[in-house]
This record gives C-alpha cells, structure tokens and sequence, in this order.
C-alpha cells in the first residue's frame, strides 16, 4: 500500500526547495469539486504498516500517556523535556504515531509558560514531516498538508485549490478528519447525499466527531433513539461533545422532555455523572478510547451496573505486537 501511494504522489523533497511554484498543483494530485461524487469509502488503517518496532512504540505510547495526562500548563520543563525526548526517538527510529505527535510539537511548540517552554513553533521542520509521510503514502500526511496549504504556514503558500486536493487525496486513502473535511464541503454546497457518505465512513472508523455529526443530524431530524444510540457511540469513540451532551441530556428537564420521555427514559442523575466524568477526561486526553463502556455505562433500559472508575471503560492496550 505504502508504493502505490508514493506512485500516486511522484513529487519529492526536490520539488519543494524553491524550483517549484508552491501554489502549482502537485502532480498526483486533481481538484476537488463538490459536485463530483464523493470518493470511495477507505480505511487509514490499510495504508500504514502493518507493524511498529515495539520498542519505539513503547516509548511513544508512554510519552504520549503523561502529554495527555493534564494540561500543558501543569507540566515541568523537566517533565516536558522527557515527553519531548522520548517523542523524538521514536519518531527517529520510524514511529510514525511518534512522528504526528513530533510534527504537532514542532507545529505549536511545547510548553507554554516560560518556565516549562521547552520548544518554540519550527512549522517549516513540522512540514518537513508531513511532507515524509505523505511520500510514504500516509493519509495522515496529505492531511496535514492540505491544513499548511488552507492556512499558509512553514514555507507553504496559500492555496484553498491545492489544500483541497490534498483533502481529497487524504480521504481516498482513508482519512477521517480529510473524509469529514469533504463532508462538511458538501454539506455546505447542499450535497446532503454526498455529505454522509463521507460522514459514515468516517464513523464506521470510530471517528468521534463523525458520530457527534450524525447524531446532531438525527437528533434535529426527530430521530432520538438514533441519535441518542449515536450520542453514546460517539462517547466510545473519544467525542468529548458526545459525553457533555449525554450528562447534560440525562439530568436537564427540557431533554428529558424532548429525548428522555418519547424514549420512555427519565432524568438519571448518576448516569449524567459518569458521563461528565469522561467529558472531564476527554477534554485533558483525546486519545482515550471507551470501547467497554457499556460495561459501567450502558444505556437505557439496562440498568446500571456498579460504578468501577473510567478505567474500566477504557479500550486495553492491544496484546501481541503492536500495529497501527
């Protein structure tokens, strides 16, 4: 999958040095218009490795843990450092989730006080990585070139055409945000048809906003039952809005009215506080996954069962090596 998608793509790091105009559009690459049918439905997953060195993964894993374990202004510059260290490594012995995060730290820097900033913003050095991943064929990349393309940051110039070409390029391969992206484009231009297809195929992925989108969807088009079922998928998922929505639904008088009653469900006080528990969670640490929530926190009608703290919620690490 890797090859194809350099083939697909046969610019290289030549052709961004200054002998190409930046705002020519990159061969590979063709406009994106609202009014062509949407791309086919694609998995991320198929377009990366199918395993990581576990060593670099270990380490990845372990610094993305404490990144995401309070907000940034908590941190020591010591432990930011660490963070920073390990990040580094595992993106330099080819860990491409390491290398995003990287990416994402050169793009914003890291440490926003002067007493833990350990990095200033080198977007340049963050497009440089996008750059690498796109020319191994990787969704996340064309994505992330496509965002430096809409905004006009490290070297690149603005470009909306361009910047949704790589949108496009990204969702062919699989991305959800890129999939979401489309999805909004078509909305916006009244393709509701086209519209969904991508938002669907960003939810069969387990994208959380994907499932906030479509329950907000369902939820204004008189459907509850779909969208409260989406509400607590987007939950699992890691939406945070999901969450917020669900504990503000089961303990508000007008929800119970408008979702809870036509359902045959009332207010639910201790449901709405394990939700505002994840909410809470969430907010410090997107990344955490819910794949046994209905394990502590099914819906209506089952009852609850006792309450065993979020861990007992959360996805497990993976057994055996690990993959993407």
């Amino acid at each position: 999958m890797l090859a194809t998608g350099i083939v697909f793509l046969a610019c290289s790091f030549s052709q961004w040095k200054g002998d190409k105009k930046m705002n020519e559009m990159p061969k590979g690459l063709v406009v994106f218009s609202v009014n062509d049918k949407p791309p086919l439905c694609a998995k991320w997953k198929d377009n990366m490795p199918k395993v990581r060195n576990e060593d670099a993964y270990r380490k990845y894993i372990a610094a993305r843990k404490l990144f995401r374990s309070k907000v940034e202004y908590q941190f020591s510059r010591e432990e930011l450092e660490w963070i920073f260290d390990n990040v580094k490594i595992a993106a330099d012995r080819g860990d491409w989730g390491a290398k995003a995060l990287l990416a994402k730290f050169l793009r914003e820097g890291l440490g926003p006080l002067s007493s833990n900033r350990v990095l200033e913003q080198h977007a340049e050095r963050a497009v440089k990585i996008s750059l690498e991943a796109m020319e191994a064929g990787q969704p996340w990349g064309f994505y992330d070139l496509g965002v430096a393309y809409e905004h006009g940051y490290g070297g690149i110039e603005y470009s909306p055409s361009i910047a949704w070409a790589y949108y496009l390029k990204a969702a062919k391969l699989g991305s959800p945000d890129a999939q979401m992206a489309l999805s909004q484009a078509y909305m916006d231009a009244g393709k509701r048809e086209f519209a969904l297809t991508m938002m669907e195929c960003a939810y069969r992925q387990g994208h959380g906003a994907a499932a906030y989108e479509l329950a907000l969807l369902n939820d204004v088009t008189g459907k509850p039952s779909e969208a409260l079922a989406l509400y607590h998928a987007g939950v699992k998922f890691g939406s945070q809005p999901s969450a917020s929505f669900l504990s503000i639904a089961f303990r508000s008088q007008r929800h119970e009215e408008e979702i809870l009653k036509p359902l045959g469900f009332a207010i639910d006080v201790e449901r709405a506080r394990r939700y505002d528990i994840i909410a809470d969670a969430l907010a410090i640490n997107p990344d955490l996954r819910f794949s046994r929530l209905d394990e502590v926190l099914p819906l209506p009608p089952k009852p609850l069962p006792e309450w065993r703290g979020i861990e007992a919620a959360m996805t497990p690490e993976p057994e055996g090596p690990p993959t993407y």
